[in-house]
């Protein structure tokens, strides 16, 4: 009878995602995220570099998948169009590398408009719904398209420190995020 008072009203137990035993590594992990936050925050320029080269060692990784992949592939047409697009990939991400700040301008250019877009879908789908809090998303697409704009209006100047700031800001809401579970989260007794 204890052990049915213990559980959820879905067969749970109290901690179904084991975070009591991860208690320590979430605030271990999210004290150095904030950590790395802070360290990107003091140099802009070099945690946007490192971003760019971040997503050029991807493009990298995923190109020499995409033709391994195509190796693997039986037919030939399909086969030419993975090894064509392992190829583009390699291409783009030897270009990433051989000049970082023109991959960061590329970048900042694509992240403004990815923003602009993605804030007048919400604002389209808001204005479409009858649901309640729907005003919460126009505000969310507002704020997209703030961003968007910003980014727009100071691009190709922002592109030295731009997406070294989105980089620190998500590493210290990240780390804030796993500090705020692992601290909310108690012990088991006798530990």
């Amino acid at each position: 009878m204890a052990e049915f008072a213990r559980q959820s009203r879905w067969g749970l137990g109290s901690d179904p995602l084991g975070l009591r035993a991860a208690r320590g590594w979430l605030v271990a992990l999210g004290a150095a995220l904030v950590l790395l936050g802070l360290c990107a925050s003091a140099n802009l320029f070099l945690a946007t570099v490192a971003t760019t080269y971040y997503v050029g060692a991807m493009m990298l990784v995923g190109g020499v998948f995409q033709i391994l992949h195509a190796f693997g592939t039986r037919k030939w047409g399909s086969a030419g169009l993975w090894l064509l697009s392992g190829v583009l990939y390699l291409l783009a991400g030897f270009a990433v590398f051989s000049d970082p700040l023109f991959a960061a301008a590329v970048l900042t250019l694509f992240l403004a408009v990815s923003l602009g877009f993605s804030g007048l879908l919400r604002l389209w789908v808001a204005i479409g719904a009858g649901v309640a809090g729907r005003g919460w998303m126009v505000v969310s697409g507002i704020a997209s398209i703030a961003a968007a704009v910003i980014i727009g209006l100071e691009w190709p100047v922002n592109t030295l420190w731009i997406l070294g700031l989105i980089l620190a800001v998500d590493l210290i809401f990240q780390g804030v995020a796993l500090l705020a579970v692992g601290l909310s989260v108690k012990t088991p007794r006798g530990i």
